[in-house]
C-alpha cells in the first residue's frame, strides 16, 4: 500500500509539473502578444491625426513614403483589403490592428517584408476574387452609392487586373472610353469584367472592338 502511494504522489507532482510548465508558457505567449499589439497601435499612431486618432489620406502619404511606395501602387489596396478598411483614404486603429496582426509585422522591416508575401496571398485564386470585388467596394466613397465612373473604373482595372491581363485590360478600357451606352458601372459588371478577362480570347475581342467602331 505505501508503494502505491507514492506512485500517486508522483503522478501528482508531475502532473503539477505539467500544469505550471503550461502556465508559464501561456503567460509568456500572453505577454509577448501584448509587446507586439503596442508596437503595432506605436506604428498606428505614427501617422494617424493626433485630432481624430485616425489615419486620414496624408497620414496614408507618410506610410507610402517610408513603404517607399507611390500612393497608387496595388499593394496598398492589398493592406486595406487585408485591414478589411471601410473608408477610402482612411484606417481605423481597429482595421490597422484587423491587418498588421493578421501580417505579423509591428516594425516598418516587417511590413515591407509582409507585403511581398501579402502580394503572393493576393495572387492565390482563391483570395483574388475577394480582393478585387473588395477594391470596388472600397472605391464607393459615398453614401448609398452602387456605381462608379468610367474613368476611375478605368483606372481600378489598370491597377487590379493590369499586371496580369495587359492585352485584355488596355482592349477593355479602350472599350469603355469610347462607348456611349455606360456612364458608370455597377458591381455586377465589375465581376463580369474579370470573367471577361478570365474566359475570352483578346484578339478575338480586339477584332471584334476594330468591327464594331470602324477602328
Amino acid at each position: 500500500m505505501p508503494r502505491t502511494s507514492s506512485k500517486k504522489g508522483s503522478a501528482n507532482s508531475t502532473s503539477s509539473g505539467a500544469s505550471s510548465t503550461v502556465d508559464l508558457f501561456r503567460a509568456a505567449s500572453g505577454k509577448a502578444a501584448s509587446k507586439e499589439l503596442e508596437r503595432i497601435d506605436q506604428l498606428f499612431y505614427n501617422y494617424a491625426n493626433s485630432s481624430s486618432r485616425i489615419i486620414d489620406p496624408e497620414g496614408i502619404e507618410s506610410l507610402c513614403s517610408d513603404l517607399e511606395l507611390d500612393h497608387t501602387d496595388v499593394r496598398i489596396l492589398m493592406l486595406a483589403w487585408k485591414m478589411q478598411a471601410e473608408k477610402q483614404g482612411y484606417f481605423t486603429l481597429d482595421e490597422w490592428r484587423t491587418g498588421f496582426k493578421a501580417l505579423r509585422a509591428d516594425t516598418m522591416i516587417k511590413v515591407k517584408k509582409a507585403l511581398l508575401d501579402l502580394e503572393k496571398e493576393v495572387r492565390r485564386s482563391s483570395n483574388f476574387i475577394d480582393f478585387y470585388s473588395y477594391a470596388f467596394r472600397y472605391c464607393l466613397t459615398e453614401e448609398k452609392q452602387k456605381s462608379i465612373d468610367i474613368e476611375s473604373i478605368c483606372l481600378l482595372l489598370d491597377l487590379v487586373l493590369g499586371s496580369q491581363f495587359h492585352p485584355q485590360v488596355d482592349a477593355l478600357n479602350q472599350y469603355l472610353k469610347i462607348q456611349i451606352d455606360y456612364k458608370v458601372i455597377n458591381m455586377d459588371q465589375w465581376m463580369g469584367f474579370y470573367r471577361f478577362c478570365n474566359e475570352i480570347s483578346f484578339p478575338d475581342f480586339a477584332i471584334m472592338i476594330q468591327i464594331t467602331h470602324g477602328l
